[in-house]
């Protein structure tokens, strides 16, 4: 697994260096964002640990810039700050990260975080042939969706739209989601309308996945940014 480290404070990005390649990964460095980008056109990492504040651009660009490039690779992103303010952590998962942490940390928690990423199944392109979460199984595939709430699997009657939302979340547990990010990732460049219709698709999809669609346990809103899919353990 080839894993880039983007820290600019040498005995930081040193340290976490040593631990992954002790534990067998591929490591390489960068210390400012310009660089990181020109390092993932090249080595097309699994993983990417991503400092907030680095030279340059910013973690926050790097991560909004590696989402938006196509590929045949979509790394996992983990960001690293010093701020542990909550809403620092909602922005970073609103421009692609899949997880956080702040500084300080430990750097076997760090390795034990990269490992249950990568135990996810690489996304390729964005999107992977299933997703499994603890209620909800999706096959890309085939194009079908189950749900299990009473302890058996039962099928989704999804329409096109709506399983490719709940793919979406499926595919980044956790991530919170804007309008413009889901109607590009839905609809791409041919969408033209009022942005709003996500919060259609999003009440129609809650109606047919949620226990009660007043209060969501899957699909929760974030006030001020967008969206997000959570499936705790049963």
């Amino acid at each position: 697994m080839e894993i880039l480290i983007v820290e600019d404070e040498p005995e930081i990005a040193q340290l976490i260096q040593l631990y992954l390649e002790k534990e067998g990964f591929s490591c390489r460095v960068c210390r400012d964002g310009m660089n990181a980008l020109q390092v993932f056109q090249e080595q097309k990492p699994d993983l990417i640990i991503l400092d907030l504040m680095i030279p340059g651009l910013d973690g926050l660009e790097v991560c909004a810039r590696i989402r938006q490039k196509p590929g045949t690779k979509d790394p996992y992103i983990l960001m690293l700050t010093a701020r542990g303010e909550e809403l620092d952590r909602i922005i970073g998962l609103s421009t692609g990260a899949d997880d956080y942490m702040v500084k300080p940390f430990s750097p076997k928690e760090l390795v034990a975080r990269v490992r249950a990423l990568l135990r996810r199944t690489l996304r390729q392109g964005g999107q992977t042939e299933s997703y499994r979460t603890s209620h909800f199984m999706v096959d890309v595939d085939q194009r079908s969706a189950q749900r299990s709430l009473e302890g058996g699997l039962e099928p989704l009657d999804l329409t096109t739209l709506e399983f490719d939302l709940l793919s979406t979340f499926m595919s980044y547990p956790g991530r919170v989601w804007n309008r413009t990010q889901l109607i590009d990732k839905l609809w791409g460049s041919d969408f033209f309308g009022d942005e709003r219709v996500v919060d259609t698709h999003i009440a129609r999809l809650r109606k047919k996945i949620e226990p009660d669609p007043a209060n969501p346990t899957f699909v929760k809103t974030v006030i001020g940014v967008g969206y997000k899919f959570e499936d705790g353990a049963s």
